[in-house]
């Protein structure tokens, strides 16, 4: 499994909005900035999260994005599948790929359903609140 940009990105947008959701609805503009990543490229991700109900957004002054949910309701597992479609490790567990003819008899399989198991699981335990606890890493900006 190799986690995108997008994916990576997404993870970075939600742990922001979280670590300054008690200041309402933010910028854009401001998390571009906080994380410097562009604008642009950030626009696209964003329509994902709003599209899959993790952020809304209002328009105008004083407007922006913010979480639909409390951090503790976001894992990690649901933030990359939005922008992933897949975290399996190989294509034949892809749940939006056709059966893979071999499977049957394919000795590799169990390695991997094992491996996609170990990945769900760990990214289903982590939430958005773990990324944001105080005593992680991470709100250290230099400017």
């Amino acid at each position: 499994m190799l986690v995108s940009t997008k994916g990576r990105y997404a993870l970075r947008i939600m742990t922001d909005l979280a670590e300054h959701q008690s200041k309402g609805y933010i910028p854009l503009k401001a998390v571009a900035s906080r994380q410097g990543i562009s604008e642009k490229y950030l626009e696209g991700i964003i329509k994902l999260l709003v599209q899959n109900k993790f952020l809304v957004g209002v328009r105008g002054k004083g407007g922006g994005y913010r979480l639909t949910k409390s951090p503790e309701q976001y894992t990690l597992a649901d933030i990359l599948k939005v922008t992933e479609q897949s975290l399996a490790p190989v294509s034949c567990l892809d749940p939006w790929q056709d059966s893979c003819p071999r499977a049957r008899f394919c000795r590799t399989l169990p390695v991997w359903q094992g491996l996609n198991q170990v990945i769900q699981d760990y990214l289903d335990r982590i939430t958005l609140a773990d990324l944001i606890r105080p005593d992680q890493p991470g709100d250290d900006y230099i400017i």
